[in-house]
């Protein structure tokens, strides 16, 4: 089976395209408005970019309206934006958040979820969480679609804050997987969470290369 997207139809009866690339970490992200309002939505399409400075990255598909999301306005106007781990256990509240609710509503408030004051950033983060990031906005590109529901708007942010849970931690300071069971986006209307790693070094990697590929800081 293959096809060219955009000019073939698919054989399929669902698109293959986000099914295949998984599984996607879910980009809970956290902003205020500039008249205060607070705003809690998921992102499937949400990736780290690099570690020096740390960087990341999210897209955020407008509606077919053309009308965009309020994180990216959010962020573009307020100069921040605060990623909350997403975790098997709040995987209900994501999914409210996920809910297109009312102007002016508090989404913390709707999802069952605690904001917590950050430190940097204005907007709160879910406490509930165990994991934070405070982002200060880098900047927007802007990606034309077939349709305009395809629009989508990557946005850039730099980390200058991470927090996270001491229970959480192993007792050599790493995160413990099997505690917090990540969830993450697969395809379809399908989640994913996992508590089971394993360990696999490059081989012939040594000194600050080696350090570097394990995360040491």
């Amino acid at each position: 089976m293959h096809y060219a997207p955009g000019s073939e139809p698919c054989p399929l009866p669902y698109s293959p395209f986000k099914a295949c690339t998984v599984p996607r970490p879910i980009g809970w992200l956290s902003t205020i408005s500039k008249s205060g309002i607070p705003n809690l939505a998921p992102y499937s399409q949400w990736q780290n970019l690099t570690f020096d400075p740390p960087m990341v990255m999210f897209a955020a598909n407008q509606y077919s309206d053309g009308r965009r999301k309020h994180t990216v306005i959010n962020a573009e106007e307020t100069g921040w934006f605060v990623w909350n781990m997403c975790t098997y256990d709040l995987r209900e509240a994501m999914n409210q958040s996920a809910v297109e609710w009312p102007e002016g509503d508090d989404e913390f408030l709707r999802a069952g979820v605690t904001a917590a004051p950050c430190i940097d950033a204005p907007g709160p983060r879910v406490a509930e969480s165990p994991a934070h990031f405070e982002c200060r906005y880098l900047s927007t590109h802007r990606l034309r679609g077939n349709s305009g529901h395809g629009w989508v708007d990557v946005v850039f942010g730099e980390v200058v804050r991470i927090h996270v849970a001491d229970h959480v931690l192993t007792p050599d300071g790493k995160l413990d997987y099997a505690k917090i069971r990540p969830l993450a986006r697969v395809g379809y209307h399908d989640y994913t969470s996992f508590a089971e790693t394993f360990t696999m070094p490059i081989p012939g990697a040594t000194g600050a290369a080696a350090a570097g590929l394990e995360g040491k800081a």
